[in-house]
């Protein structure tokens, strides 16, 4: 019997693999990852490099990403199948062998991992190795403290409708706002309506070597990358200026 192995990559910078994660991919005879159609896919880039030369890669390739509207009922159907057929696959491919799944951050904080795992249970062995997540990546880019004192920081969808980023903005202390891409508009309209947009930070590429870090008022941009993050800086409690 073997065991899959999903090892967390980090933000992006490949020197921030966890010494495990890269001990594990290095030796790894078997890879998978996810990317879609026709794009070499960012975790594949993070390891380029790190791979043994007789490794076998497993491309998972998705077959919807923003073709069809998100939530729709064959956006769905398609992503539920896909899912259903790549848990065979390596639950066939470790009867015999260790896999190991690449995952961006952390593979269970938003990651698509987390859908093949619900699948796997029962049928096969499953290590997950945890990652820097990529918010985290975003923030120290910024250079700022994301939250002081009894700051509560509120994770939202870029996906999410108009009225209900609203709501958790005008309610939240500190704000992160993932999945950002063509929904940045919507974003930058909800930050606005909630008084927050002055305050607000774009991050593109989050420590890669060609990483933006911008005030999100200043640019006039109608769509990032999908993986940009939106920021917001708790203003809580700091004992050094006696607040």
């Amino acid at each position: 019997m073997g065991t899959i192995i999903c090892t967390g990559l980090g933000p992006g910078d490949p020197d921030l693999i966890s010494v495990r994660s890269d001990r594990l991919i290095r030796a790894a005879r078997h890879v998978a990852y996810f990317r879609k159609a026709g794009r070499p896919g960012q975790a594949r880039s993070i390891v380029e490099g790190m791979l043994a030369t007789d490794v076998t890669e497993h491309a998972m390739e998705y077959p919807v990403t923003t073709e069809l509207p998100f939530g729709s009922a064959e956006y769905k159907r398609l992503l539920a199948s896909f899912y259903d057929d790549w848990a065979m696959r390596l639950a066939t491919l470790a009867a015999t062998t260790d896999v190991v799944v690449l995952c961006e951050g952390d593979p269970l904080f938003y990651g698509s991992f987390m859908h093949l795992q619900s699948r796997l249970h029962g049928r096969a062995d499953v290590e997950i190795v945890p990652g820097i997540n990529g918010m985290t990546g975003c923030w120290n880019a910024i250079g700022i403290p994301i939250t002081w004192g009894d700051d509560v920081l509120s994770v939202l969808m870029g996906t999410l409708p108009e009225d209900d980023l609203l709501r958790h903005m005008q309610s939240a202390d500190a704000l992160v706002v993932m999945k950002t891409g063509r929904n940045l508009p919507k974003v930058r309209r909800a930050l606005e309506r909630a008084g927050r947009l002055s305050d607000a930070w774009l991050v593109e590429r989050g420590t890669m070597p060609d990483q933006r870090v911008v005030r999100l008022a200043e640019t006039e941009i109608a769509e990032c990358p999908y993986f940009a993050t939106v920021l917001v800086h708790g203003r809580g409690r700091r004992p050094e200026t006696g607040e």
